[in-house]
């Protein structure tokens, strides 16, 4: 029994033995001729294993999918660009020609308001009514009521001196009355301006050199202000600076209330026009050179206004211009201002009786400013969905009837508008290229690559690929 055992043993060695011969010579037949090629050989094996798939470049397009995509195309021209740096800025007030402050003429009571804030006056509107508490005002009507009646005394005088003759009357008492004449007249004609002065009109100061006090005194609206000329050349022709015919200012705002007591010299409201305005640019330090030199070589700004609507507004005929800088820096922002002029543009319109004015732009509106910097001369300017980038490449695309080629080109500057390739070759004058979509037909192409779809398919208006070219 145990020697069977032994034979049974033996004969499963033997069997395990054979097995690995038979694996050894098949090892060596198989994988050792592979294993001894070449590194080379093994690289040209591996190669052709994982053959790429070509990359697309050219994408036909039915007219139904430009239409869902608004493709327009347009030819390449050379034009020169300017480079510009983009610094944001808000519409101001220009001092002393945009806002005037109604002061009061004398100590008074107010009694009246004529003009409330949005209403547009004319000049010698009445703005206030003032009852007039001044003692001084009072004093000096009773002055030039007593200088007239002295006048008129002093004249009843020279004329009886007159009527006797000179030989009876020595010639020194009639130069004494025509002396003491032209004292009351000099001291009257004081008084008279003195009452002007304080808001009295011409009319009222004839009624207290006759006896008639004046208790109230109304408050108009001044005159217009004489603009410099560097205003006026801010403004062209043809756009309006006036909101309506005669209509000069617009109530702001108000300073009192009824009742008020105020003092002479003291603000009683705010008239405003807006004809002529600023832009205040807030740029770094760093870009005051720039600056410097567009304000010196009087370089044109391109202003984009927020919030406007240019559709329902005459055209923005004006040339924007750097007029100067500021010299101080915010301690906050850390930026420095410069001002642009601007002429304003106004309609007006009427309701309950009253005339209100509306302004195109208003201070406190935001802008930005393109401010040039290098002019960039033969060069392709193209909208920015009209380049497409993937990763350093950037990309155009060329319109040949239904077909669009995909072309490499060089990026010289890019803004928030505007891309402008170079004119190295990669891209020719007149050539028709896509003015947009540039990234929705670039993945259309990559996605035709990792998908093995051949170059040239026909992709209709629903998106799906029909047929191979």
């Amino acid at each position: 029994m145990f020697n069977a055992f032994v034979r049974f043993l033996r004969g499963l060695l033997m069997l395990a033995m054979l097995g690995g011969l038979i694996a050894a010579a098949w090892y060596r037949d198989r994988w050792l001729p592979l294993l001894q090629r070449p590194a080379d050989d093994r690289s040209v094996v591996a190669a052709d294993e994982e053959e790429p798939i070509p990359q697309a470049k050219v994408l036909e397009l039915s007219p139904q999918a430009r239409q869902n995509l608004k493709l327009v195309s347009r030819p390449a021209r050379l034009s020169n660009y300017w480079r510009s740096v983009i610094v944001p800025g808000e519409i101001t007030d220009r001092p002393g020609l945009s806002d005037r402050g109604v002061t009061s003429p004398a100590v008074g009571v107010v009694t009246q308001i004529h003009a409330f804030p949005g209403d547009t006056v004319r000049p010698g509107d009445r703005l206030f009514t003032l009852r007039l508490v001044s003692e001084y005002i009072h004093n000096t009507q009773s002055e030039l009521f007593k200088v007239t009646r002295d006048i008129e005394l002093e004249n009843e005088k020279r004329q009886r001196l007159s009527q006797i003759g000179e030989g009876v009357i020595p010639q020194v008492r009639i130069i004494e009355v025509e002396q003491q004449l032209r004292r009351l007249q000099a001291a009257s004609e004081s008084y008279r301006q003195d009452l002007l002065t304080r808001g009295l009109s011409l009319d009222q100061i004839a009624q207290v050199a006759g006896g008639t006090f004046v208790a109230t005194v109304d408050v108009v609206a001044p005159p217009p202000l004489a603009q410099p000329p560097s205003a006026t050349a801010a403004a062209p022709p043809a756009a309006s600076t006036a909101p309506a015919p005669d209509i000069v200012y617009e109530v702001q705002e108000l300073k009192v209330d009824l009742g008020t007591q105020v003092q002479a010299g003291q603000l009683l409201g705010v008239l405003s026009n807006h004809s002529l305005l600023y832009i205040a640019g807030h740029a770094f330090k760093r870009e005051a050179a720039s600056l410097e030199r567009a304000a010196q070589e009087h370089w044109p700004i391109r202003v984009e206004f927020a919030e406007d609507e240019a559709a329902s507004w005459p055209d923005l005929d004006q040339r924007f211009e750097i007029r100067h800088l500021s010299n101080t820096v915010d301690p906050t922002s850390r930026t420095f201002d410069f001002f642009v002029p601007l002429a304003n543009q106004s309609r007006a319109y009427a309701k309950d009786g009253k005339t209100f004015v509306v302004w195109r732009f208003r201070p406190g509106q935001r802008v930005r400013l393109h401010v040039p910097v290098e002019e960039l001369e033969e060069a392709i300017v193209l909208p920015t969905a009209a380049v497409v980038r993937d990763g350093p490449e950037a990309y155009v695309f060329r319109q040949n009837g239904d077909l669009f080629d995909r072309r490499p080109v060089r990026v010289l500057h890019e803004d928030r508008l505007n891309v402008v390739i170079a004119n190295d070759g990669s891209v020719a004058p007149g050539w028709y290229l896509a003015q947009g979509s540039a990234a929705s037909l670039n993945r259309v192409l990559k996605a035709q690559s990792a998908s093995g779809t051949p170059v040239g398919v026909h992709v209709h208006a629903d998106g799906t690929v029909h047929g191979a070219h």
